[in-house]
């Protein structure tokens, strides 16, 4: 029970922090920020994928598989977000 309350409030203070962090970006970094966030949901994503596939027990799988469909939709929109910011910069011919 310990453990939970700790873990519950590791990810509470996560939201807060994220929270803080994302407000305080100014437009100009947004596009190479979300290059990064990419990066780091890329590896999420590997991680979501061995958990799945590990299959311990059906939790696991489950919140794996849920995992890997929640930072594939983190991806995938990161990378259309960013190539339409790019377009912006684009000459038009």
């Amino acid at each position: 029970m310990e453990l939970l309350v700790i873990s519950l409030t590791v990810f509470v203070l996560a939201i807060f922090v994220g929270f803080e962090i994302i407000t305080k970006v100014p437009p100009t970094l947004h596009t190479p920020l979300m290059s990064g966030s990419n990066a780091i949901s890329g590896i999420t994503l590997v991680g979501a994928v061995i958990s799945a596939g590990a299959q311990i027990s059906l939790l696991t799988t489950i919140l794996g598989f849920l995992a890997v469909v929640f930072a594939t939709i983190n991806v995938v929109g990161g990378f259309l977000v960013t190539e339409r910011m790019l377009a912006m910069f684009r000459r038009k011919d």
